[in-house]
Formats: structure tokens, sequence, C-alpha cells
């Protein structure tokens, strides 16, 4: 139920790892942490310690899921998707494990958790978000000038180079950008690009 609630969220917001995904993690972990317990009290020493440590099987969930995790990240067109997914499967097992360990207050109290930050942080990522674009530049520059006098204009505007292409030509080099940050700054780089000595001419879409 704790990770249906949460996988019902991603289900919702289309997202690949969603209801039964998150509710099996949550099932995996949950079994995986009940089982360490249940394994370490199979034999005792003479002196009455159990053989196996209790976190032997539940410390190999984490690295696990973290693989898990790590699959749904996809990184291209400069541009990094999945890493609130990967997170959320994370978090989804660590709710297992608390469930697994009985700590039914603790797995309880951070599936609240967790849907809250999915769900009531939403609105507040999203307007976050306006207020930054992804812009794609053109600089073309004197044959010879190195992309640090421009990447020196670009981060003191607090622009961030997501992706960079260079092309030589005969008579220029080319400097292709992906670029990301504040939406009014962008009219300011350009006025500040254009002024540099250096800079032939700078187109932006």
């Amino acid at each position: 139920m704790l990770g249906g609630a949460i996988g019902l969220e991603r289900e919702l917001a289309g997202k690949s790892a969603g209801l039964r995904t998150n509710i099996l993690i949550c099932i995996g972990a949950a079994l995986f942490t009940e089982l360490s317990r249940d394994v370490a009290r199979v034999g005792f020493t003479r002196d009455g310690r159990p053989y196996g440590g209790p976190g032997r099987i539940a410390a190999q969930v984490i690295a696990g899921v973290g693989f898990l995790g790590a699959g749904a990240i996809v990184h291209g067109g400069g541009a990094i998707v999945g890493l609130t997914t990967a997170a959320t499967i994370w978090a989804v097992a660590a709710v297992g494990m608390a469930v697994g360990a009985g700590a039914y207050v603790d797995a309880v109290g951070s599936t609240a958790l967790i849907v809250v930050v999915l769900v009531g942080l939403r609105p507040l990522e999203a307007a976050l978000l306006r207020k930054r674009r992804r812009v794609r530049a053109t600089v073309r520059v004197k044959r010879g000038v190195s992309f640090e006098i421009v990447d020196t204009v670009i981060k003191d505007l607090g622009i961030h180079v997501s992706d960079n292409r260079t092309y030589e030509h005969h008579s220029d080099r080319t400097f292709e950008l992906s670029l990301l940050g504040p939406s009014n700054q962008f009219d300011v780089l350009c006025e500040h690009l254009r002024k540099l000595p250096e800079v032939v001419s700078i187109t932006t879409d």
C-alpha cells in the first residue's frame, strides 16, 4: 500500500517507474529485509551470538536498487532526465526496508513525506523552471579565438553551458551552444558578446 501510494503519483505523472514498479520494489525490499533478520537467527555460536549479521542481505538492497535507479536516468540532448524517478525508486526501497524491519511508523511517515515532495512541490518546481529556459546559440568568432573568452562572459551572467560544439571554417570559428539560465539574462548576454572584438556574430533560437 505504501509503495503503491508513491507509485500512483508516478503513474499519474506518466513516469516509466509507475504503480506496479514501485509496489514491486517496496515488496522486494521489505521481503529482503525480513529475510535478512530471519536468516541471522538460523544458527547461534556457543556464546549465543547469531552466525549471520542481520544487515547483510538488507545492505545489498541499497546497492541493487542503485543499479535499478540508474537505468531510469537518461542523458541526451544536453539534458538529464529521470533523476526524480531514480531517487523515488531509492526512497521506495527504503520504505520497504522499514516495513520489513518492523518500523511501521517510520515507513508511513516517510511515505507521506515522499508524496508531499512529489506532489506538493511540483507547482513550486514548475514556477522555478518558468524563470529558466534553454536556448540554442551560435557564436561566430575570429579564427583562432579560444572558447574561454566566450565562456567567461556566459558564466559571469549566471548561464550554464550544457553542450558545446566547435566548428572550424576557413575564415572563422563557430561555437554551437546549448545554454540554460534565467530568461532575462539572454538578451544581456547577446549585448555583452556583440561588444567583444573577437566575436563576429551571435544568433539564438
